[in-house]
């Protein structure tokens, strides 16, 4: 079964980059980061979610993402399906952070359960098939509106998601170009995928690299 390894961000500044994730989330292994001037402009297609236990725990991490310069698209609120709040870190990458818990049960913490690399794609199903036969697991699926992948032994589990739906979710628009400035890595080995996200294949996990 294949999986992500590693996912990388492709960012001006890695050592700010690094600092944020570190203040932010705590993560220090978990994102890799590579330096990368190319051209982006709006919504690069994917976000990067953070599912958690309680709803203390979004407000921790939201807070803790704010302090380190992030700027709120979505303040956290409570949902149908939970409670949740978006901010974009100052390299411009999209995070979610979520739980479907409605009550607090313990002290807040800053404990993540889950990353999740939610990618935006023109046709869900289309995409599903494209990584069913590069050899990634389906473990849900909604039709043309979402799928959900095995995330295998990496920190980070892959999931499915119209663009327009993706874009309306995290509050931004749907228009953009350029570079995704991400690059995930998997013993998949390195292909595009339909809607132009690059696979590499995996590599030994580092959080700088030089491009």
């Amino acid at each position: 079964m294949a999986s992500i390894a590693s996912v990388t961000l492709e960012v001006a500044d890695p050592a700010a980059a690094h600092r944020f994730h570190s203040a932010a989330f705590g993560l220090d292994t978990q994102i890799r980061l590579r330096v990368s001037n190319a051209p982006t402009t709006g919504f690069r297609g994917f976000i990067l979610g953070l599912t958690v236990s309680q709803p203390a725990d979004v407000d921790s991490l939201i807070e803790a993402a704010l302090d380190a310069g992030a700027t709120s698209l979505k303040p956290a609120t409570k949902s149908l399906w939970g409670y949740g709040g978006v901010v974009k870190a100052p390299d411009g990458t999209i995070w979610k952070v979520a739980t479907s818990a409605k009550k607090d049960t313990r002290p807040a913490s800053r404990q993540i359960d889950e990353i999740v690399l939610l990618l935006g794609v023109a046709d869900v199903a289309a995409s599903k098939r494209f990584y069913a036969g590069q050899g990634l697991a389906v473990t849900k699926s909604f039709g043309r509106v979402y799928a959900e992948f095995a995330a295998g032994p990496g920190p980070v589990k892959l999931a499915l998601y119209r663009r327009r739906a993706l874009a309306k979710d995290v509050g931004v628009s749907p228009d953009g170009s350029g570079s995704r400035r991400l690059v995930i890595g998997g013993d998949a080995g390195s292909f595009t995928d339909p809607d132009g996200f690059a696979w590499e294949a995996m590599s030994p996990v580092s959080t700088v690299e030089e491009a």
